[in-house]
């Protein structure tokens, strides 16, 4: 039974109080981090291949998987709010479930983060590709194709994951005023796309509306449930919140609501200005290949500008939140206290940011966009579902705990969250869920080599 023991609610908020981390942020910052995170690979990327897997339709894929993550996002929220610690669903699940589960939602995010970096860097590649070629410069495709793709590697990607580890690695202030300043530039380049398109939509273009079915929609559901990854890790910045019981749901949800809103939009004026088919060989840059139609040169070129850069906050906000589960994990023991070690200087856990940061790098270096994204759906899909079945346990065993914020039809919104993640779970690849499962069987095994024989818990037992 001491697989299940478990962190009391008291001891979480215990070791949150003695935390070196610099308390930095406020419910907007919080909003805008999720916005930075979930604004970027979604809309300048997956959009591309999800309109080749669902048509037009592609506006009821992200209908769908904005569901499912509102009905995750209220549960989150509830948890922030009563666990205000980093750590994310790792932390809930301790407090909950107890630490064997917790291990397997820990290792389930490291693999979620570490690879939405790593995908994000692959997008990223592609959209500065194309914007340097308009400045005249050349990138040779080898240096822009994985060995797989038959080239030597991602430069473009390594090296901006590089970039970015160093100014998460620098401190939460200065991080927090970089994707600040870029959030406001993507919106606006969103915006404009919005607002210019609307005057070129062809409606032609939506019909067949539906050209694959309900299959094909719901397959493109559970590949772009990736562009809505990023609420999620403003619950990890909660212990760099100044008011976390009472800002970490507020930045979960608007940043959630707003995106959705952004994401449904845009694809309607996308799939209106250029058919569904043409998206074949642009699935890199898609938005900017849309806006071409226009002959709005000006926009393209924004767009790219805007793709490029705005896609930086996305890898930022992802290492970020990997970084504090490390942070998290190391500090209850169950990974190396290397991990959990913040620089006096920066307050950040210097070297677990540099460490994650390198292998991001060489996965963005070396592996292909599809393979990255679908097995980080999987992995955050789980997290989302254990997370749902966590609120419905507290509420039964904790009933008095306080809750600065309270998920409403409680059970039936955590049911109605681990019916469309499992549903969308399903319709992954087979081949995502064998990698999976491959990654659960080594973090099963480092579990019991390490982490249940150095645990904290086991320590004061």
């Amino acid at each position: 039974m001491e697989l299940f023991r478990k962190k009391s609610v008291d001891y979480a908020l215990e070791l949150s109080k003695g935390s070196q981390l610099r308390r930095e942020l406020g419910a907007w910052d919080l909003t805008l981090l999720g916005i930075g995170a979930i604004i970027g690979t979604g809309i300048f990327v997956l959009t591309g291949l999800g309109s080749l897997t669902a048509g037009p339709a592609l506006t009821l894929s992200f209908i769908i998987a904005g569901l499912a993550c509102l009905f995750a996002g209220l549960t989150y929220a509830e948890f922030a709010s009563i666990v205000p610690v980093s750590g994310s669903a790792y932390t809930y699940s301790y407090v909950t479930v107890g630490e064997f589960m917790a291990w397997i939602i820990g290792w389930d995010l490291i693999l979620e983060y570490l690879l939405a970096v790593s995908s994000v860097s692959v997008g990223w590649s592609g959209y500065f590709a194309d914007l340097v070629m308009g400045l005249g410069i050349q990138i040779p495709q080898s240096l822009l194709m994985t060995p797989i793709e038959g080239g030597i590697m991602n430069l473009p990607a390594f090296l901006i994951v590089l970039l970015i580890t160093l100014l998460v690695s620098i401190g939460v202030k200065e991080s927090k005023w970089v994707n600040n300043l870029i959030v406001a530039l993507k919106l606006l380049v969103v915006v404009l796309f919005i607002l210019v398109g609307f005057f070129y939509v062809k409606p032609d273009n939506w019909t067949p509306f539906m050209p694959f079915g309900f299959e094909g929609v719901f397959q493109a559901a559970a590949v772009i449930f990736f562009a809505f990854l990023g609420f999620d890790a403003v619950s990890t910045a909660a212990e760099e919140t100044r008011n976390p019981q009472k800002d970490l749901p507020k930045g979960i949800l608007w940043s959630l609501a707003i995106c959705t809103i952004l994401y449904v939009v845009t694809t309607m004026v996308m799939t209106g200005l250029v058919e569904y088919k043409e998206f074949a060989g642009h699935e890199k840059s898609p938005v900017a290949f849309a806006i071409s139609v226009t002959g709005q040169d000006w926009l393209r070129g924004l767009v790219s500008v805007g793709a490029t850069v705005g896609m930086l906050t996305v890898m930022l906000v992802m290492l970020y939140g990997q970084v504090r589960i490390g942070y998290s994990m190391s500090r209850d023991g169950l990974i190396p206290k290397v991990f959990s070690k913040v620089n006096i200087k920066t307050r950040t856990p210097f070297i677990n940011t540099w460490i994650f940061g390198l292998v991001a790098a060489c996965l963005g270096g070396f592996v292909s966009l599809k393979e990255l994204s679908e097995l980080v759906n999987l992995g955050t899909l789980a997290a989302f579902v254990l997370v749902s079945i966590c609120v419905m346990i507290l509420r039964k065993t904790q009933p008095d705990l306080p809750r600065a914020f309270r998920t409403p039809l409680v059970p039936l919104v955590p049911i109605l969250a681990i019916l469309f993640c499992g549903f969308l779970m399903i319709k992954l690849p087979g081949t995502s869920w064998i990698r999976f499962l491959l990654w659960l069987l080594v973090g099963l095994i480092i579990y019991f080599v390490y982490g249940y024989r150095n645990s904290e818990l086991n320590k004061k037992k």
